[in-house]
């Protein structure tokens, strides 16, 4: 007896019907290479990167602490692709300011400036200014006076010296914070220069990512971005 041929063309048929066949699925895209975010001392982000993971689960964020000195290397030379940094900052750059941050007097803890909520710069008349070199304010233009002893490295090491009784330092109060010691204080000093904080990143560099951080920083949220 002859044998049955199957049907030429197409996919073998079950019970007189075509079987189905499974459509090929797309491939995926190529993982995105990560975002890197570079961010001076004292500066804050915490809330824009949780947006970010939010938003973009996609691309991973990675932060580049930088130091204020090498903020604009860190952008020419690309070793970040965004920085949160301080002004000033100059080069081929997009900038965008983010927030200002108010100045503070750092003292010994026992201090007589710290018996009042703020101070003027006329409470510091003949104080020992100690300004780092790692200073982030410039000249204050303060009735002050200069110290008697080697300049110091680090506001963190400024602000050691401070604690001890010997002299003041100016700086925002965010790295006021970040070096907080038992023994200093500090009180907001009227009519000091602000440290204006921004989100700067090279021309070539303004990509998608890079708009979607920027959006971010400007109060876009998950459900503003769908």
């Amino acid at each position: 007896m002859a044998q049955k041929k199957a049907p030429r063309g197409g996919p073998a048929r079950k019970n007189g019907r075509r079987a189905a066949v499974a459509p090929e699925k797309p491939a995926p895209p190529p993982p995105l290479p990560p975002f890197r975010l570079g961010v001076v001392p004292g500066t804050t982000p915490s809330k824009w990167i949780r947006h970010w993971r939010e938003q973009r689960p996609h691309q991973r964020l990675e932060l580049v602490p930088i130091d204020q000195a090498d903020q604009r290397a860190a952008l020419a030379e690309g070793l970040v692709d965004a920085a949160i940094c301080r002004r000033p900052i100059a080069g081929d750059l997009f900038i965008v300011a983010l927030y200002d941050e108010v100045p503070v007097v750092v003292m010994s803890a026992d201090s007589s400036l710290a018996a009042v909520d703020e101070l003027s710069p006329a409470d510091l008349e003949g104080e020992v200014l100690i300004t780092p070199d790692d200073d982030v304010l410039g000249p204050l233009d303060l009735p002050t006076v200069a110290p008697q002893f080697p300049a110091v490295a680090t506001t963190e090491d400024a602000i050691a010296t401070a604690a001890s009784g010997i002299g003041i330092v100016v700086v925002p109060m965010s790295l006021a914070r970040l070096h907080h010691r038992k023994d200093a204080t500090y009180r907001p000093l009227a009519d000091g220069p602000v440290s204006e904080v921004v989100v700067a990143w090279p021309r070539e560099r303004d990509g998608e990512d890079v708009q979607a951080f920027v959006a971010i920083t400007r109060g876009r949220t998950a459900r503003s971005s769908r």
